[in-house]
């Protein structure tokens, strides 16, 4: 049996991901505790770990962020990536680690695992010697010489011009945007009795033994400089809630294509892609869902859909014929694990990268846009449900890391991690 100290970011997209991989430790008799805010304790425990909250002083309600950083709310681009990259991710990073590294004292783990986001393990591994596991929530979003740097939304470029233009790019980046993340992150570190380290909050960490990356290899770009202990494994689907009952409409019969629309859980203004997709969607011949955590916000409803606050991604996708969506990670990769297209709107935090990428790898439309107009939307739902090509894109890289072996792969190599406390390399498997 090994001992498992998860951490995750208090977002769902940051702790639903995990949960599932969670749940398969547990199952084969490993010992998890995860900590992160108290509104996921049922669903920890439900996975079979231990829930451990995390301190108030650690917390950032995603709500309200706005009122706490009232500045933010007029940033876009590069300087949004900014504030948050210190704001968000670098700042509390000792007082995380600080936490982790308690509970550790208080019962000894073979291994540390948190998401990418929760910059605080990095730290809490590598002042307790403690093997390190990280899950990729988003696209791979460390410094390449192939790839343009994160932010920018740029294609993949490997030639001699390509890298001049990546390293030229990321230097940039490295001052303007994440430079800032250097004195915040060495501060941090010093909080915990670590030296500095001159590394921005985007820079690869050595002490990283395994990365499990929550999507097929096909999805991001090519690499040549992957580090090897990057694994692709596939999002796997995390389990509906417990009670969950499907709506009255959910038996309907209807021979019209599923069209889902999801505003995801951070960026829900559902004037940037509820509505312009609602209003372009309204006299196709097409049923639409449209999913929101506001669904009160929405206004009208053309007869063709309905708006409803939560449904299972994974009973949803199995319906579906086509996805519109904001770029959110998850929701694109378990769209893309049931074989559905996709038509993508987002440029906000990593949405731009997300939509650039569903693009690039076939399964799907970018719509270069934040706010996309009803008929921009409706047009890219035209193509993909006409263009057989995007879902057997779509089909083609779920079938490189199927969704429903991804957390068992995932346990997998943590356990190897755990009992080995070596890096685990893709030579190794």
């Amino acid at each position: 049996m090994a001992r498992f100290l998860f951490a995750a970011t208090p977002q769902p997209g940051h702790v639903n991901p995990g949960l599932p991989i969670v749940r398969a430790l547990a199952d084969a008799g490993h010992d998890v505790r995860l900590t992160t805010g108290p509104e996921f304790e049922a669903a920890v425990t439900r996975a079979g770990a231990c829930f451990v909250p995390l301190p108030d002083e650690t917390l950032l309600d995603t709500a309200r962020v706005e009122q706490r950083f009232p500045r933010r709310a007029g940033l876009t681009g590069p300087r949004l990536v900014r504030h948050d990259l210190l704001h968000l991710f670098t700042e509390p990073a000792g007082k995380q680690a600080e936490h982790l590294l308690a509970l550790h004292a208080e019962e000894p783990a073979d291994a540390l695992v948190g998401d990418t986001a929760f910059v605080g393990a990095s730290l809490a591994a590598e002042r307790a010697g403690l093997p390190l596991g990280i899950y990729g929530i988003s696209v791979f979003p460390y410094a390449s010489r192939d790839v343009a740097p994160f932010g920018s939304a740029l294609p993949p470029r490997s030639d001699l011009l390509g890298r001049v233009r990546n390293r030229v790019l990321g230097a940039a980046l490295r001052r303007l945007v994440a430079g800032p993340t250097t004195a915040a992150l060495d501060r941090q570190r010093r909080r915990v009795g670590l030296p500095p380290a001159g590394r921005t909050v985007l820079e690869w960490s050595g002490r990283i033994g395994l990365y499990l990356q929550l999507s097929p290899p096909g999805f991001d770009y090519p690499r040549s400089d992957l580090p090897p202990v990057v694994h692709s494994i596939g999002m796997p689907e995390p389990p509906p809630p417990s009670g969950w009952t499907p709506p009255p409409w959910w038996s309907e019969p209807d021979n019209r294509p599923l069209v889902v629309v999801t505003q995801g859980t951070v960026a829900t203004d559902p004037g940037k892609l509820l509505r312009p997709a609602l209003a372009g969607l309204g006299d196709e011949p097409v049923r639409v869902v449209a999913i929101t955590p506001a669904p009160d916000r929405v206004g009208p409803v053309p007869p063709n859909a309905v708006v409803a606050e939560f449904v299972p991604y994974g009973a949803l996708f199995r319906r579906a014929a086509a996805v519109v969506t904001n770029g959110g990670f998850g929701g694109v990769q378990l769209a893309i694990a049931h074989g559905v297209p996709l038509v993508a709107a987002g440029r906000t935090e990593d949405k731009g990268e997300v939509c650039a990428r569903v693009a690039w790898s076939g399964v799907g439309i970018d719509l270069h846009a934040d706010r996309p107009s009803p008929n921009d939307v409706r047009d890219g739902v035209r193509t993909v449900l006409a263009s057989p090509a995007y879902a057997a894109a779509a089909r083609a890289l779920a079938a490189t890391a199927p969704s429903e072996q991804a957390a068992a792969r995932g346990a997998e190599l943590l356990t190897t991690l755990a009992v080995t406390a070596r890096p685990v390399t893709t030579a190794d498997r």
